[in-house]
This record gives structure tokens, C-alpha cells and sequence, in this order.
């Protein structure tokens, strides 16, 4: 791992563990915000995917993106599977965002400008760990060892195909 991935994880990370404590502390709270949110996204999930249990109470729904949000969080921070961690982490900042940072709905332009500015940092945020979220730390993804053992494997055929006519070729000089 680098030197700026040692540093850029748990930099990256912070922000999610300290945020999920809160909103596992705050929860309440923080249901009351998300409940516009929750109203509308939960009964189109359900629709869709008609057998995935998801509750439909926005209090265990913050609580469970808390949680997510603490644990994918730390696994970033000490480098345990950050792909996953980060794919996790984003998925959990969609509503956190939509919820939390609905500056189009503020009348006071204050809060206004307050809540822009935090919807574009997560933003930004979300972009950070999308690219977290695919890199291979140097490391071939699984898409490109695919296409490699595809290649290999094409050749290798190659090979044999060539081999076993030549060997015909042998066994009908043989014959003859």
C-alpha cells in the first residue's frame, strides 16, 4: 500500500465513522429529517424488490446506515477491503445526502447556502470514494486478469490446435 492510500483511507473514512456515531446517537433526530425521504424511496424499493425485507420505519433505517456507515467506515480506515468499504460508504451517503442536505426545500437563504454547501461536499465526497471504490492499489483488477486468462486461454488453444495437426501429420506419414 502508499504511502497517500495509508493516509487518504482514514482521511477519506473520518467523516463516515464520526457521522454514523451521531446518527446512531442522534437518531431520532435525524428519523424526523429523513422521514420525507424514506416515504418516497422505501415503498419504490419495495415495489422493485418485493422480497428484500427492508424496514419501513425511518428510525431503524437511520440506524442502520449509521451502522454501515460506522462499520464500512473503519474497514476503509485500516485498509480491510476498501472496495467494498468505499462502494458501502457511498451507497450510504445517497440518502444521508438526500435526506440531511435538501437545500432546495430551505425559504431562509442562510440555511440555504448552508445546506448547498454541505450537499456538494458530499458530493465531492461521493466522487472520492467512487474512485476509492475502484482502485486495484496497484493491483490488476478482475476484469483485467478475465481478459488475460482469455487471451491465455486462446492461445493455449492455439497452440495445441497446431500441435495436434502436426502429430497427424506424423501418424498419417506413418501410415502411408
Amino acid at each position: 500500500m502508499t504511502v497517500t492510500r495509508l493516509i487518504a483511507r482514514p482521511m477519506l473514512a473520518s467523516m463516515f465513522v464520526v457521522g454514523g456515531v451521531n446518527a446512531l446517537r442522534n437518531a431520532e433526530a435525524l428519523a424526523a429529517k429523513a422521514k420525507p425521504v424514506t416515504d418516497k424511496v422505501v415503498p419504490m424499493v419495495k415495489r422493485a424488490v418485493p422480497q428484500l425485507p427492508i424496514p419501513s420505519d425511518a428510525l431503524t433505517l437511520v440506524r442502520i446506515n449509521g451502522a454501515a456507515q460506522v462499520v464500512a467506515g473503519l474497514a476503509l480506515a485500516t485498509g480491510r477491503a476498501p472496495r467494498l468499504s468505499s462502494t458501502v460508504l457511498a451507497a450510504t451517503l445517497v440518502p444521508t445526502t438526500a435526506a440531511g442536505h435538501r437545500f432546495w426545500a430551505e425559504t431562509d437563504p442562510a440555511a440555504r447556502g448552508n445546506q448547498k454547501v454541505h450537499f456538494f461536499k458530499n458530493l465531492s465526497m461521493l466522487g472520492g470514494l467512487l474512485i476509492a471504490g475502484v482502485d486495484t492499489d496497484g493491483k490488476p483488477g478482475m476484469a483485467w486478469r478475465a481478459r488475460r486468462a482469455g487471451r491465455d486461454v486462446r492461445r493455449e488453444a492455439r497452440r495445441l490446435a497446431k500441435d495436434a495437426r502436426h502429430e497427424a501429420k506424423l501418424v498419417r506419414a506413418q501410415i502411408s
